[in-house]
């Protein structure tokens, strides 16, 4: 079990050895591959096309409340490995939600695209633990001092939509628990998580063509003065186009340079500029399949000496839809049609290990909607996590590594009202490492390897 009195400012490159698991659980990457089965929130939450009911009319706005109970099991919440004393607990948690908007289109009398369209929205989940299996009794009373409260707040602001030229800005701030791998007595991973950023769009000839350049920031902020050394934000400038050259299929290009950046060196931790370009090609094969082909390159440019990630970057994806879409236009497909999506994508990120890590993830996910009241969302995801060479001191791993992640996650929820569901979610995370980090000078090291199983049922009531 790692010490308080472990945390040195003599780290370089490798933080904590408890960082391993913040790594992991940091590498978002591309949304739109990614399974985050976490086990943290409710599958419905951060999603408003799954969140939100008709609405409640106010003049010229629409209110949408909601509020959500669920109660279950998860088998290894502070994510340890089989020979550091899982536990597991019942779970509870509770999720209220509001989200404020002007009108769209289809609720206007005249049915005519708005100036300007506006939207907030926010939520929160407190979650409650009750050990039952596993762990000293210190060990469960750390678990039930993990209580606490996540959520977020945003908004979107579409100016002038479906005109030639329109605007976007957007912003939020995200509050996210996570408890220390080995759960060092009052510490943990909590952070704030603050965004904004703006895009200006071009779409000239009825939409066949539009082109799109933004900024946008992110931060990411420990709340613990003991990991404020793993603060940082980032700036990316991004510029995103595409030109459907065919009824059915578009031409499509992605490139992005960011600065990420460091702001104290307590841990040693070093900046880069990541570069990222693709161009690929999506369509509608037959109004029931669809693809996806992106290919390019990404560099991270550390800001020194150490390893950096110089190579391919790519996507594919194979969609099945269930029913046809009733659009020529592939970026225009509704989300919550029922399909079928088979894909992989090849990615990197920054890592709290290092300086980057690899991600080569093969990834399949199923959506299906039947009669407007019974909804199945499955997704799992397995691939490569790589490390490459470890610069610095030698924590028991100077070589890079390559470790096997496995992600899933099964949703499901029967609408009995317009206003009620019931609902149940299963989530696995499996982590599998031989890979053991050292703490120098001391008996502390941490596996990387975990499994963790969530299940959980409950009920809500949205408008």
């Amino acid at each position: 079990m790692l010490r308080p009195d472990l945390v040195s400012s003599r780290m370089k490159f490798f933080p904590l050895p408890t960082l391993a698991f913040l790594a992991l659980a940091l590498v978002g990457g591309t949304a739109a591959a990614q399974v985050t089965a976490s086990g943290q929130e409710p599958a419905w939450l951060p999603d408003r096309q799954y969140r939100e009911g008709a609405g409640i009319l106010a003049g010229n706005l629409e209110l949408h409340p909601g509020v959500a109970t669920d109660f279950g099991y998860d088998s290894n919440f502070l994510r340890r490995a089989s020979d550091e004393s899982p536990m597991g607990s019942l779970q509870l948690r509770v999720s209220p939600s509001f989200s404020l908007t002007t009108l769209g289109a289809q609720r206007r009398a005249d049915g005519a695209q708005p100036s300007v369209h506006f939207r907030l929205e926010t939520g929160l989940t407190y979650h409650e633990f009750i050990p039952i299996r596993g762990g000293s009794q210190l060990d469960r009373d750390v678990l039930r001092a993990q209580r606490n409260i996540d959520g977020f707040v945003k908004f979107n602001l579409d100016l002038l939509p479906g005109q030639v030229w329109s605007g976007r800005l957007y912003g939020g701030l995200t509050r996210s628990i996570r408890p220390t791998q080995q759960a060092i007595v009052g510490t943990n991973f909590n952070r704030l998580l603050p965004g904004a950023g703006g895009e200006l769009v071009y779409t000239p000839g009825g939409g066949l063509l539009d082109w799109r350049v933004g900024y946008e920031f992110s931060g990411t902020y420990f709340e613990k003065s003991t990991f404020s050394g793993l603060s940082s934000f980032r700036n990316e400038v991004q510029t995103r186009g595409r030109w459907r050259f065919l009824p059915r299929t578009a031409l499509i290009y992605d490139g992005r340079f960011a600065a990420i950046t460091y702001p104290t060196t307590a841990l040693s931790k070093t900046g880069s500029h990541p570069v990222r370009t693709r161009l690929g090609v999506t369509g509608l094969v037959t109004p029931s399949f669809g693809a996806l082909a992106m290919a390019g390159w990404g560099a991270s440019f550390y800001s020194n000496d150490a390893q950096d990630f110089n190579s391919l970057i790519a996507q594919l994806e194979l969609k099945w839809y269930l029913q046809p879409t009733l659009t020529t236009d592939p970026l225009k497909v509704n989300g919550l049609l029922s399909a079928v999506s088979v894909g992989f994508l090849r990615d990197f990120d920054d890592s709290l290990i290092g300086t980057y890590l690899e991600k080569d993830q093969g990834y399949v996910k199923v959506n299906y909607l039947f009669g407007g009241s019974f909804l199945v969302n499955a997704e799992l995801a397995a691939g490569a996590v790589v490390f490459p060479n470890q610069d610095g001191p030698d924590y028991g791993q100077p070589t890079g590594w390559s470790d096997l992640r496995v992600d899933g996650r099964l949703f499901g929820e029967y609408r009995l009202k317009d206003w009620l569901g019931l609902d149940a979610q299963l989530d696995y995370v499996g982590y599998f490492s031989k890979t053991r980090l050292v703490f120098p000078n001391a008996n502390g090291f941490d596996s990387l390897a975990y499994q963790q199983v969530s299940l959980f049922g409950g009920a809500r009531v949205f408008w």
